[in-house]
């Protein structure tokens, strides 16, 4: 068995882990990680079975559910009813729901606000230095998925304090500290939603939430604990990636001098799935077995967990010629930037359409922006985004 030990929070991996990654992925489609103690997948090919292979799931074996502390029930009273967190029968059902509210057409019907938003944040930009982050990446995509839902914009800033307490759970080293600002933004989060919901059952718009509410009234059986939880996940998800996603996209472009060609008609969905590919936003997602079996020369057991390590696979040599490099041109193919199987990510194509909308209007209004300074990645791992990108747009 070949070993890796490597520790997630070690600054030089933080800022750079695909060095690492291509040194695992050439000892075999499985690597023993001694640190997080499970296996790991860094390759495509076994990345990608077995986020298709029904022997593995995201939810805790019965036998393996840990005691919840105290102080931790508020958080995993919402997380006991996440989509992200459940199998089938719950996850179908849940699934279903969402997906029945969450058209192509209302998605699609986001994309003209998309590009006037983000012109209106460019008219907002400070004269000299200004970290595009604050300004543009974290604004843009929680006043779109606050839209969707139908919450109000004005509540962005609490919304953003709120998810990034909640989603330091998932980071590599949490401490108590962390654990208790995710379990109080959980249960003010909810009471939020409860209250709002309560407003859109009185008041019903053209919004996801009221779509929820009506899938509820029509017997499918959405609980209010449900519909809060999957509130809480889209807000969530719904932003946190895309951040991360548009600061890693400019990151990889601002110094190319073809950049504003790359913003074409015909060119910018390559290049979207080139930023996806290249430098993807959650670098490891984790799966259980669910039985005892034998898969690329291992032998699981019902019950272990092994790390799928997606940032990894987009970079496999096997399946992408010189994938170090950033490179917009090149045949756009299945990547694993959002996951693969029953857990694909439901929030892709909104992402990409705020790629495909924001970037266009932020490169060509700013055909001068430049850096101001060295980016920084966050000590966030398993996700991978920059704290800051100090840029200049005269």
């Amino acid at each position: 068995m070949h070993r890796l030990i490597q520790s997630p929070r070690d600054p030089a991996f933080v800022q750079n882990p695909y060095p690492v990654y291509a040194d695992a992925r050439a000892m075999g489609p499985l690597v023993y990680w001694d640190d997080y103690g499970m296996m790991a997948a860094f390759g495509y090919e076994a990345v990608n079975t077995i986020l298709r292979d029904r022997r593995f799931g995201r939810e805790v074996p019965a036998d393996q559910a840990p005691a919840i502390p105290d102080h931790l029930k508020p958080f995993y009273a919402v997380e006991a009813h996440s989509m992200l967190e459940l199998e089938p029968p719950r996850h179908t059902r849940l699934r279903g729901l969402v997906v029945r509210a969450f058209t192509s057409k209302r998605i699609a019907g986001l994309g003209p606000e998309i590009t006037r938003l983000s012109h209106d944040l460019i008219d907002r930009f400070p004269t000299g230095d200004f970290d595009l982050l604050t300004e543009f990446a974290q604004p843009l995509p929680v006043m779109i998925i606050a839209d969707l839902l139908g919450v109000p914009r004005d509540m962005a800033d609490q919304f953003l304090s709120w998810s990034h307490d909640m989603v330091a759970m998932y980071m590599a080293g949490r401490d108590r500290a962390i654990e208790e600002r995710a379990a109080r933004a959980a249960a003010e989060f909810s009471a939020y939603l409860s209250d709002y919901i309560d407003h859109r059952r009185t008041r019903p718009g053209e919004d996801l939430i009221t779509a929820l509410i009506a899938a509820e009234e029509d017997g499918t059986r959405l609980s209010r604990d449900e519909l809060i939880t999957t509130c809480i996940l889209l807000l969530n998800a719904g932003h946190e990636a895309t951040v991360h996603t548009i600061g890693n996209g400019v990151h990889a472009l601002i110094d190319r001098p073809d950049r504003v060609d790359l913003m074409g008609a015909d060119r910018i969905d390559g290049t979207v799935e080139e930023i996806l590919r290249y430098d993807p936003p959650l670098h490891m997602f984790t799966r259980y077995a669910y039985e005892d079996m034998e898969l690329f020369g291992h032998r699981f057991r019902a019950g272990d967990q092994v790390a799928l390590m997606l940032g990894a696979a987009n970079r496999d040599p096997a399946v992408w010629d010189s994938p170090d490099v950033f490179d917009p041109s090149r045949p756009v193919r299945p990547n694993a930037a959002f996951g693969a199987g029953l857990h694909f990510c439901i929030g892709a194509p909104l992402a990409r359409l705020e790629l495909v909308r924001a970037l266009p209007v932020l490169f060509e209004r700013c055909s001068n922006l430049r850096r101001a300074g060295a980016p920084i990645y966050g000590n966030t791992y398993h996700f991978h985004g920059l704290t800051a990108l100090p840029v200049r747009a005269d």
